[in-house]
């Protein structure tokens, strides 16, 4: 017998959270959320989205064996902006059976229409810093901590139950220099003398988020307001996503450059890798998982590129150069062999442009599917 059952109580949350770890347990590809931080990620008291946010979350059985699970997210933020009536599936996992996937995606389409709700995305989540997009090519590549990956039988499931192409995201392998490009450094320096700027060094991170901190979200509310399924960062989601990144930001992954009024007018964000040691893991910290975690910091050997954002005064004015020669430079001192970019949408070309010159292989591709209700 199938059941849906809405997510009420803490156990419940907890088997919601660990479904999918037991569904891709043989899985080499599968990369888990940290347990907690997922757990706090659909707790109102712990995630500030929950201000902007309805959201909904339910776990199939059958038999009596949990089977499946997906959440449903209304983003009022994005509705606003976007004037629009859309509901978001997410977390959405299943096993191999058209029953169930219809039963859960009826049941987030119930719950939306009677809040008023006309059509639903997916998968997307609380904001562009939640995990988006279903891998549809890619699914002998390990995912990196901040995408989710899926067996390839999901795309059959979701179109079978109606839904339709809205965007795809693709995303790149790239080679890592093993030395800085001089053209690039010479050219940048260029850059910078023409346009009075320069990049922020030697500066602590501590004193860095705490004197450019608000300026760089501003930078990335403005430089992603118009891309696909985002909404601006709020004071509190600011705060968490430093309070969760935290740990893994180091001030030589980082590019900051600022104008003459020491505004900044561009930023990127690399991480290191921590696919591996999470999934060796299994999502949790204790007992070994910090250290692994740690280790990987540490001792990088591929980085993900998270975020990139440049002042649209200064597009196409050599930046993206200045931003590559630095991050070269301040990593220079670890054996790093590659860059994973994460999910650039398919007609952002700006985005893609920056590997025009690296060598590079575009390895995975992802989707978000719209459905009228």
């Amino acid at each position: 017998m199938l059941e849906i059952i809405e997510v009420k109580t803490r156990k419940q949350l907890k088997q919601f959270v660990k479904f999918p770890n037991k569904l891709y347990k043989d899985c080499e590809y599968y990369v888990p959320m940290i347990n907690i931080d997922e757990i706090n990620n659909f707790n109102p008291k712990k995630n500030p989205a929950y201000e902007e946010c309805d959201v909904v979350l339910y776990l199939a059985k059958l038999d009596n064996k949990i089977v499946g699970r997906i959440a449903g997210i209304i983003q009022h933020t994005y509705n606003k902006i976007y004037n629009c009536k859309k509901v978001r599936f997410s977390r959405f996992d299943c096993i191999d059976n058209q029953e169930v996937a219809n039963a859960l995606f009826d049941a987030v389409s119930k719950w939306a229409k009677e809040k008023g709700m006309t059509e639903i995305i997916g998968p997307l989540g609380f904001n562009d810093l939640d995990r988006e997009g279903l891998l549809i090519h890619g699914f002998d590549r390990i995912c990196t901590y901040e995408s989710q990956y899926n067996y390839d039988y999901y795309p059959k499931l979701i179109e079978n139950y109606g839904f339709i192409k809205d965007t795809d995201w693709v995303e790149y392998r790239v080679q890592w220099p093993k030395k800085l490009d001089e053209r690039y450094d010479k050219i940048g320096h260029k850059v910078l003398e023409k346009y009075n700027l320069k990049v922020i060094e030697g500066i602590s991170k501590r004193k860095l988020i705490k004197q450019y901190g608000d300026d760089i979200f501003d930078l990335l509310d403005e430089g992603y307001k118009n891309l696909y399924g985002t909404v601006p960062f709020s004071k509190k989601t600011r705060d968490l996503i430093l309070k969760n990144f935290g740990p893994a930001l180091k001030t030589n992954m980082m590019c900051v450059v600022v104008d003459s009024n020491d505004k900044p007018v561009a930023f990127a964000l690399i991480l290191p890798s921590m696919s591996e040691a999470v999934r060796d893991s299994h999502g949790k910290l204790f007992p070994f998982g910090m250290f692994r975690l740690l280790h990987a910091i540490n001792n990088p050997k591929v980085v993900d590129f998270a975020l990139v954002s440049i002042a649209e005064e200064y597009h196409n004015k050599g930046l993206n150069g200045i931003i590559f020669a630095q991050l070269v430079k301040n990593l220079s001192k670890y054996k790093i062999e590659a860059c994973e970019t994460n999910l650039n949408l398919e007609d952002n070309l700006a985005v893609q442009n920056m590997w025009h010159n690296f060598d590079k292989e575009q390895h995975k591709r992802r989707r978000s599917y719209i459905k009228s209700i």
